[in-house]
């Protein structure tokens, strides 16, 4: 069995957190994000540009009145890796689940 390949980008509990929450909710305005994540805002902000920056969630920043609002969602490609981490937890979890095949270390006593 090889090892399970991590996007290293989404891997990280903050964003895995934030594309998981996008990828079942659609759109998300920043303070239910904020929220959600339990961030500061400017700790929001890092890593939203960081995902944004690898294409993995879009920004639309709009007016409610004179109040402005920063929106969120994930993109195909952010739901895609999103995906493809599951698979590789998924993968991990499983080995968990299962009997080994072989083993490895002996047992005590054997």
């Amino acid at each position: 069995m090889s090892a399970p390949e991590f996007d290293e980008l989404i891997h990280a509990p903050t964003r895995l957190s934030l594309v998981a929450f996008l990828a079942a909710t659609g759109w998300a305005d920043f303070a239910v994000l904020r929220d959600s994540v339990g961030l500061s805002d400017s700790a929001l902000s890092k890593q939203l540009s960081t995902l944004e920056d690898a294409g993995y969630i879009t920004i639309e920043k709009t007016f409610d009145g004179r109040k402005p609002r920063t929106w969120v969602s994930a993109t195909k490609a952010g739901r895609k890796a999103l995906k493809e981490e599951i698979a590789a937890l998924r993968e991990i979890i499983g080995a968990v689940d299962s009997e080994p095949a072989v083993r490895a270390i002996p047992a005590p006593g054997t």
